[in-house]
């Protein structure tokens, strides 16, 4: 994919970097949503993943690759025959695809981590973009951590990848060093010292640990860059990657400076951010730019003032172009279908009939507990309707009685969909503990809580409240959350939902026994 002049493409990497943030991972359905959601939003390039880093990865990447239209889908891989042969079958069922070939540049890497010459190096990056070019015409190649890489080196290496055939450089600032006139000077080199550079896209692909990757990025484009590298809501490795809603937004309203165009549907960000944060867990900070609860939020009586004279006096975007719902108390229990399903239609979501017949039950039910709905209750019952952690372990009945000075004693119910109805009690230091003991009771899945938070998901005293949940078993780190306006049911919700991801997991794992994975340690940092 070649951007015009006056374009620039935009990357997204949520599926892959944005995945490896700590506790942001995604079951197989979880990453289709995702993956339809960037579709939608008409993202050029999805990163679906890294192939070769496990079995699972590879089928997620395939099934993005057979069920996900519109954008390149994109895979991962190092500089070896076999992960580029892993990455080129996981892609072969999409229409569009991309291998994105990466080794790492820097004297740092190349002395501490990979023990390798600067000539090895060389060898090793031609190699895998020929290789890569093998099965497909379309191949980025990175220097992970390029912008800690000599400037004379990094110009070779880029030099010999361009005349092996690489289509798209990719200039990975991995670690968030580097400071924007810095990395405008880095592309002005490379413009200046590597024969060939003109023929192929100029990439970025910056992270957030100083709080620079937005910056950083812009200044590429800047000087030349026609593709950001980006991840909704800027989750990724460490402090992040840089913000795919800041940095089309940055482009859209700053136009007349940049001179450039994305083509981002920006009305898809606000839908698009609330579902990553749903299925990540990973919450919104209320003053986060672009989406956040208070980028168009004025409380100083000067700013009100201002605003009701001309709203271009405090607002620089409308909330509409990001897809932000100006109204935000919509409807009741006597509220109609045709209203819930033009007000859902608003929020950025389209269900199909079934969808929505099970969504409204929902939306009725809690309308008759609640005074007032918000729009973050129906995006809650939305979010919550379209997740794939349904079973196999439904609650059917939850009583928890507390005492002051006296612990808590709880009772569930629980119902298996092989038919098994178990029910169990157990007593705890508090209403959660004690239901969580007795869940583990009935299930027979032990599990380690490590973070358990609650958060609001509007106003008011009959609030839904979100219960997100981090737990250990048998090595691994699992994510559960829930809403509910009965929190210690939401947090009970949020733990079944883990086993059910737990049970889900090992039923895969004992399906493919036998089955021989070819895997090779990776590097903990990736691009």
């Amino acid at each position: 994919m070649t951007p015009t002049a006056d374009r620039v493409l935009i990357f997204d990497t949520t599926l892959r970097d944005g995945e490896q943030a700590p506790g942001c991972s995604m079951t197989q359905p979880e990453k289709l949503r995702v993956a339809r959601a960037l579709a939608e939003l008409d993202v050029d390039i999805i990163e679906a993943g890294f192939p070769a880093a496990s079995r699972g990865d590879w089928e997620a990447v395939n099934a993005v690759a057979r069920e996900v239209s519109g954008p390149v889908i994109c895979g991962l891989a190092r500089c070896s025959r076999e992960d580029i042969e892993l990455a080129a079958r996981a892609l072969t069922d999409a229409p569009r695809h991309r291998l994105h070939v990466f080794l790492a540049t820097s004297a740092i890497h190349r002395q501490h981590k990979l023990h390798m010459a600067q000539e090895e190096i060389l060898r090793l990056a031609v190699e895998g973009v020929s290789i890569a070019r093998e099965y497909c015409d379309d191949v980025e190649f990175s220097p992970e951590d390029a912008s800690r890489t000599e400037l004379d080196f990094l110009a070779q290496v880029v030099e010999a990848v361009v005349a092996a055939g690489a289509t798209t450089i990719n200039i990975p600032d991995t670690v968030g060093y580097t400071v924007p006139d810095e990395f405008g000077e880095l592309f002005r080199y490379l413009r200046q010292h590597v024969r060939g550079i003109d023929k192929v896209t100029l990439s970025v692909h910056c992270h957030d640990d100083l709080g620079m990757a937005v910056a950083n990025s812009l200044t590429a484009v800047v000087a030349g860059v026609r593709q950001i590298e980006c991840t909704i809501n800027g989750i990724g490795e460490r402090a992040g990657n840089c913000s795919l809603e800041e940095v089309v937004m940055a482009l859209a309203t700053r136009a007349a400076f940049f001179n450039l165009k994305t083509n981002v549907n920006t009305s898809r960000l606000y839908p698009t951010s609330r579902l990553v944060s749903s299925i990540t867990g990973m919450p919104i900070p209320r003053n986060k730019a672009v989406i956040g609860e208070n980028a168009f939020a004025h409380e100083a009586g000067i700013h009100q003032h201002g605003m009701l004279q001309h709203r271009s006096t405090y607002e620089i975007m409308r909330p509409e172009d990001v897809g932000l719902p100006r109204s935000n108390l919509v409807l009741g229990k006597h509220s109609g279908r045709h209203a819930f399903r033009e007000r859902v239609k608003e929020l950025g979501f389209e269900l199909d009939d079934l969808e929505l017949n099970r969504v409204f039950e929902e939306f009725k039910a809690l309308a008759d507990r609640k005074k007032e709905l918000f729009d973050g209750d129906i995006e809650a019952i939305v979010l919550r309707a379209g997740s794939a952690a349904h079973g196999p372990w439904n609650l059917e009945h939850l009583d928890v009685e507390a005492h002051s000075g006296a612990g808590a004693k709880a009772t569930v119910r629980l119902k298996h969909t092989d038919g098994r109805v178990i029910e169990r009690q157990a007593a705890g230091d508090g209403p959660v503990d004690a239901a969580y003991k007795a869940i583990v009771l009935a299930t027979g899945v032990a599990v380690t809580v490590r973070k358990f938070e609650v958060h609001a998901v509007t106003i008011g005293e009959d609030a839904q409240g979100e219960a997100i949940l981090y737990v250990d078993n048998n090595g691994r780190s699992y994510r559960g959350s829930s809403v509910s306006t009965n929190i210690i049911e939401a947090a009970g919700r949020a733990l079944l939902e883990v086993i059910n991801r737990i049970e889900l997991s090992q039923k895969s794992v004992r399906q493919g026994a036998g089955q021989r994975e070819k895997t090779t340690p990776l590097a903990h940092n990736v691009i």
